[in-house]
């Protein structure tokens, strides 16, 4: 049904799948809040993708709950790109994360024979500290290849 695969690098995570529907129904799983917040595993309220908006929410998993999900959407060109920023693996509820700079998450979606192709491109991690980026990066490339595949489960699913 899908493809995954990463790129090794120490700055950026990269890594794509397959997903065997159209470009609207990933696009709409990316951007209508309740589709993200299921897949994604987040309650998001009220809040609104929309360029400049600043998201924000609470992980559902208990393992996360104290995890804030907070994001500031930068750029959405309909079924194509969606991108934001926030601060990565924000565990330690005594840390100062507006302090330290934001990594980028870029959404792409192209068509591809069998569907979707959908990448996900997270950078800026060498601008964190040291004492903090090689935990942030590997927690979110693990997370990432678990987003991916709550996203592929969620949009294979048969819409009401």
């Amino acid at each position: 049904m899908s493809t995954a695969a990463a790129t090794p690098s120490t700055d950026r995570i990269h890594k794509h799948i397959v997903l065997t529907v159209n470009r609207s129904r990933v696009w709409q799983a990316l951007t209508n809040v309740d589709q993200f917040g299921e897949w994604f595993g987040v309650d998001l309220g009220q809040a609104t993708f929309t360029p400049g908006a600043r998201v924000q929410g609470r992980m559902r998993n208990p393992d996360w709950a104290h995890i804030p999900f907070e994001v500031t959407v930068e750029q959405m060109e309909p079924e194509r790109l969606m991108s934001w920023r926030w601060h990565p693996d924000p565990s330690d509820p005594a840390f100062d994360y507006a302090a330290e700079p934001a990594t980028l998450v870029v959404w792409q979606l192209e068509d591809h024979p069998a569907g979707t192709l959908l990448t996900v491109d997270e950078s800026g991690f060498d601008a964190l500290s040291p004492a903090r980026r090689a935990n942030a990066f590997r927690g979110n490339s693990e997370g990432w290849t678990e987003q991916l595949a709550a996203i592929t489960s969620y949009v294979s699913r048969a819409r009401p």
